[in-house]
């Protein structure tokens, strides 16, 4: 099979902060392992010496990916590269990806990668638009854009559950249907960060520490952490780590949203709070992972998946999480909050309570065997099938 991945990566200053290029990272050796041909087409290259690679360009901002695709460059690249199925990761691309296949004369299959959702559901069933994408009023327009996307492809893969649910719901809304075009497919995990609690030597600094691996931007609630960090912050039981991911942003990103740069301000503010960068380092990422007690997950309302909280659990860390879309489905129920008060007293027990840290980082360990690479790819090329 001769798979063309198209990647729009959205931080090339600092790979390690962006998540689909990691995932293509990850899978394209394992596809390649389990027998396909893999041609990533992306701003940088993913994947190892034995994927092919084209250059694209980088997309000014997030509404440039998914309103300004390049056909006349598609379809060269179709035409050259003859693949067997052609993965969309910017689902929105998919009509002007269809239209390239229709000029260039492919019958390769459209698989559309649901690698972002840009909208979510509340407890009643209500849609919401992403806030991250609602500039200008532009949330309608990327939601529809999304709907056209899906109604593109031949097939639509998703994280979880929780996504396949939402994606579900969201295009039978807009008349789309999708038939048996929907997998679930998970990321798979990074090897490179996976420790068995049952056989890793303590970290001595690790005793009391909780780390938050995510995101700064307001859209993934992280206004509610910092409210949480302060509460932490004031027991004096819990030092926190927090990852400043980006490090220096470009001003086009910036200026779409600073709350990356605010929220920071905020947070090295506090007592008890620490911000650290891995330098886009993964060795130097896992040892901040590894001298950490616990993670906690991000209160973003419309989470279909976080490989920031996969990363965690690999290393054997407990994660605390809000009750909030996939978090609920995949993270243990005893580690699940609903006020800032039941966060406050699991942190502080992850902290204090050996018995229950230690059950529940071996849970933690075992929640991410079946995101092993290989285990993904065979997934993968099935619902590709």
């Amino acid at each position: 099979m001769r798979v063309l991945y198209l990647l729009n990566i959205s931080n090339p200053d600092r790979l390690s902060a962006d998540s689909g290029w990691i995932f293509a990272d990850l899978l394209a050796p394992a596809l390649v392992d389990a027998g396909a041909e893999v041609t990533v087409a992306a701003p940088a290259p993913a994947g190892d010496e034995r994927c092919g690679f084209h250059c694209t360009k980088v997309p000014g901002t997030k509404y440039r990916a998914r309103f300004s695709p390049d056909i006349d460059e598609l379809v060269a690249l179709i035409r050259s590269e003859k693949p067997d199925v052609v993965v969309a990761n910017q689902v929105e691309e998919a009509p002007a990806i269809r239209t390239a296949l229709l000029e260039a004369g492919s019958d390769a299959l459209l698989a559309g990668y649901c690698h972002y959702l840009p909208f979510s559901f509340n407890g009643g069933g209500q849609l919401l638009l992403d806030p991250s994408l609602d500039d200008s009023g532009l949330g309608r327009p990327v939601l529809l854009a999304f709907a056209a996307g899906l109604a593109a492809c031949d097939r639509v893969l998703v994280h979880s559950s929780t996504a396949a649910s939402w994606a579900s719901a969201a295009a039978a809304r807009m008349t789309v249907d999708l038939g048996d075009k929907l997998r679930v497919v998970p990321a798979p995990r990074d090897e490179r960060l996976v420790r068995d609690p049952a056989t890793a030597r303590p970290d001595s600094d690790a005793g009391a520490v909780g780390i938050y691996n995510h995101r700064l931007y307001a859209h993934y609630g992280t206004e509610q952490f910092v409210d949480l960090a302060r509460q932490l912050s004031a027991t004096g039981t819990v030092r926190l780590r927090v990852m400043n991911l980006f490090g220096q942003r470009r001003a086009e990103r910036k200026g779409l949203d600073d709350s990356p740069e605010r929220m920071r301000e905020k947070l090295a503010s506090l007592p008890h709070v620490q911000v650290v960068s891995d330098r886009g380092d993964r060795i130097r990422y896992k040892k901040l992972l590894a001298g950490a007690r616990f993670g906690i997950a991000p209160f973003r309302a419309g989470c279909p998946w976080s490989m920031s909280v996969i990363d965690c659990q690999g290393m054997g860390l407990p994660v605390i999480a809000p009750r909030l879309g996939w978090l609920a489905e995949h993270i243990d129920p005893e580690l699940c909050f609903s006020t800032p008060a039941e966060a406050v007293a699991l942190a502080e027990r992850l902290v204090t309570d050996d018995e229950f840290h230690t059950l529940h980082a071996k849970r933690a360990y075992a929640s991410t065997a079946d995101f092993a690479p290989s285990l993904i790819a065979a997934r993968y090329l099935e619902s590709l099938s």
